[in-house]
């Protein structure tokens, strides 16, 4: 076996291995609540050494936030969210209203991931400090993608004339939060399918005009 290949074996056990721990870890955090589990309760899980976890995400904290960045991408890719395809397709959009069909399409299959991590997240925070400071709030992040998508929109045919870049922002920031959807999904029981058709149509009425914009 060439050099080469010992590494890439290697590499692609390294990862298979780390993919077995965030499985376990999000079955368990979801489970039992983040406090309840402990680094050994996912390594049983895992298949894997305690000291494995230790080696590869140092703490429980740090082995949370990269769930979390896991789940909200739905892969380990070294990709951002504005690079996306689901994210550079629906800003691809001739109109506003066909952007924002496929801007809460790719939006919502982001939070039918993290939903359910979410609501850990919530739970690690009210119990240990030291998670919140895991996310730091100088920049939100999830603001800056819905900005991002609020300035191509508001240049589409069909968008409301009388709203800035920042109005629209607010509303994608608040409308399609993962508290909101966790609000109706888990705790109202929605259908994934009714939030997405609801938060469509709402958007539309508070983002579109029935009149095209003039682009003159």
């Amino acid at each position: 076996m060439t050099d080469v290949k010992r590494v890439n074996k290697r590499a692609e056990k390294a990862k298979q291995t780390r993919q077995r721990i965030l499985q376990a870890a999000q079955e368990l955090f979801v489970q039992n609540g983040y406090g309840a589990t402990n680094l050994q309760d996912i390594a049983d899980r895992a298949g894997v050494a305690v000291q494995t976890i230790y080696f590869v995400f140092s703490n429980k904290r740090t082995l949370l936030k990269e769930l979390v960045d896991v789940t909200v991408a739905g892969d380990t890719e070294p990709v951002a969210t504005m690079d996306r395809p689901w994210f550079t397709d629906a800003l691809a959009a001739g109109t506003a209203q066909e952007m924002l069909a496929a801007y809460v399409a790719g939006t919502g299959a982001v939070l039918a991931r993290t939903g359910p991590v979410i609501r850990v997240v919530e739970a690690a925070v009210a119990s240990d400090p030291d998670v919140a400071a895991l996310w730091p709030r100088d920049v939100d992040q999830r603001h800056v993608v819905h900005r991002a998508a609020a300035e191509t929109l508001t240049g589409l045919p069909g968008m409301r004339a009388d709203l800035t870049v920042d109005e629209a922002a607010d509303l994608l920031y608040g409308l399609l939060s993962p508290e909101l959807y966790v609000l109706f999904t888990h705790r109202r029981g929605w259908a994934h399918q009714r939030w997405q058709h609801w938060a469509t149509q709402t958007l539309r009425t508070q983002l579109c005009s029935d009149e095209p914009r003039n682009h003159a």
